[in-house]
C-alpha cells in the first residue's frame, strides 16, 4: 500500500497487495474459526495428517487443539493449511505444547511451523521443546529450538554433522501460550520467541532449494498442541 501511494499500481503491486489482505483476513479466519464449534470435524481451513485437530478453548483464548497420533513416525504429524503458497516471509502464531497423555519419557512437547511443504512431503520446519526450557540439564536447555528438514536431515543427522548450530536455549515452559515468529528469506530463517527483537535461532543454509510450498501448525510425537492467531504473510 504504501508503493501504491509513490507510483503507478502495476499488476504485480495488485498481487502483493491481495497476499497481504490474504494475510490479515486468514488470521482473523482461523480466531473466528475456533470460536465456532464444528461438532468434532475439523476446520474448513486446515487438512490433518497423522493427527487430531479440535477446536477448543484452552487457557483462556479460543484455539485449534492438534495431537499427534501415537503411532506416527517422527515429523509425519501436521495440520496443513488449505490454499496457502509460501516461500518467503513471516509467519506469526501463538503456540502451547506439552506431552500428551500417555506419551513416552522422551516427549518434549514438539511444537512448532513446517513451510514450504511440496508435493513429494518434503518440507521444512522450525520447532520448539517445551520441557527443555527450564531442565535442571544445560545441555537440554541448550536444544530448546530446533531446525530440520523432512525427510532427510533430522536432529540427530543435525547433531552428528554439525553439533549446536541448528538448536538453541530460550525459556519455555509446557503447555504456556507462546508467541512465535519466524521469518524466512531465501536460504535463510530466523526464530523470534516471545515477541523478542532479537532472533533465538538463525539458520543461513536451509537444506532444501527455496521454491513456493504449503504451510503446517506442525507437532513431534506425543505432543498435544495448542494454535492461535495464524498470520501468513507472503512476500
Amino acid at each position: 500500500m504504501e508503493e501504491g501511494h509513490n507510483r503507478g499500481f502495476t499488476m504485480t503491486d495488485s498481487w502483493s497487495f491481495k497476499r497481504k489482505i490474504f494475510a490479515i483476513t486468514f488470521a482473523s479466519f482461523l480466531l473466528v474459526a475456533a470460536i465456532v464449534p464444528l461438532a468434532g470435524q475439523s476446520p474448513d481451513r486446515l487438512a490433518g495428517k497423522n493427527v487430531s485437530i479440535t477446536q477448543t478453548n484452552y487457557k483462556g483464548r479460543s484455539a485449534i487443539q492438534v495431537i499427534a497420533n501415537p503411532e506416527a513416525a517422527n515429523a509425519t504429524s501436521y495440520a496443513l493449511v488449505k490454499d496457502v503458497s509460501f516461500r518467503d516471509g513471516v509467519i506469526e502464531v501463538e503456540l502451547a505444547g506439552q506431552p500428551a497423555a500417555g506419551a513416552g519419557a522422551g516427549a518434549r512437547g514438539f511444537i512448532g511451523i513446517a513451510f514450504r511443504i511440496q508435493s513429494d512431503g518434503h518440507y521444512e520446519y522450525i520447532y520448539l521443546r517445551p520441557t527443555n526450557g527450564r531442565a535442571d540439564d544445560q545441555i537440554r536447555r541448550n536444544h530448546s529450538t530446533q531446525y530440520s528438514s523432512n525427510p532427510d536431515f533430522d536432529f540427530a543427522r543435525s547433531r552428528q554433522e554439525a553439533p549446536e548450530k541448528y538448536e538453541s536455549y530460550v525459556d519455555l515452559e509446557p503447555g504456556v501460550w507462546t508467541k512465535y515468529k519466524i521469518e524466512v528469506e531465501g536460504r535463510k530463517a530466523r526464530l523470534y520467541v516471545h515477541g523478542a527483537e532479537q532472533p533465538c535461532l538463525i539458520v543461513n543454509d536451509l537444506k532444501l532449494e527455496p521454491r513456493d510450498g504449503g504451510v503446517a501448525l506442525w507437532v513431534g510425537p506425543g505432543t498435544e498442541g495448542y494454535f492461535s492467531n495464524l498470520k501468513i504473510t507472503a512476500k
